[in-house]
């Protein structure tokens, strides 16, 4: 394996992408996020995989860093942190039921709920945008480029131009600290 042939191919196609990301849809993304902050509404984000570390990584951002900064804190909820929840909801009911059960308990109606996800067809994401979206909880999923469930589903999309898993979580993980940072240096 010719290591730098590798790094050098990874890199271009890393830039590539994060050339091509659509600005205009991450200003309208923070956008989302300021209006629910200024209601006072709940945020919730997760995801499966390194899209549930990105998840954890973002609210604590978001709920943490940028709510330092402001006049009053972000009400931020990773449904990836609860792990005897998550184990329980699994065990007695089905994985994919894993996060829905935790918006049922905590979700309102002006509430946002953010997936993040690169295949966009994870049935436990499916299901609880479906339920979030009849409760009348703001949806949005970042996903990848393939078509998927998600972002027909969603009230708001993101989809990148790559089906890389790799450069698609680091794609997504920019889009979360560009909405964190624009609270954390007041854009």
């Amino acid at each position: 394996m010719d290591s730098n042939a590798f790094i050098k191919d990874y890199l271009e196609k890393h830039q590539k992408l994060i050339h091509s990301l659509p600005q205009a849809k991450i200003a309208e993304l923070i956008s989302i996020y300021e209006k629910a902050w200024q209601e006072e509404r709940q945020m919730f984000v997760c995801g499966n995989g390194g899209s549930a570390s990105n998840a954890s990584h973002f609210i604590t951002d978001l709920s943490k860093a940028a709510s330092d900064k402001m006049s009053k804190p972000f009400k931020g909820m990773c449904l990836n942190e609860h792990m005897s929840w998550i184990t329980a909801l699994g065990n007695d009911y089905a994985y994919e039921d894993i996060f829905v059960r935790q918006l049922m308990n905590f979700a309102q109606a002006g509430d946002l709920f953010m997936v993040l996800s690169v295949s966009g067809n994870s049935p436990n994401l499916v299901k609880a945008v479906k339920w979030a979206k009849d409760k009348g909880v703001y949806t949005i999923a970042l996903v990848g480029g393939k078509p998927c469930q998600l972002a027909d589903l969603a009230d708001f999309v993101i989809a990148l131009e790559e089906t890389h898993y790799g450069r698609v979580e680091d794609a997504q993980m920019g889009i979360c600290h560009m909405v964190c940072y624009a609270f954390i240096e007041k854009v």
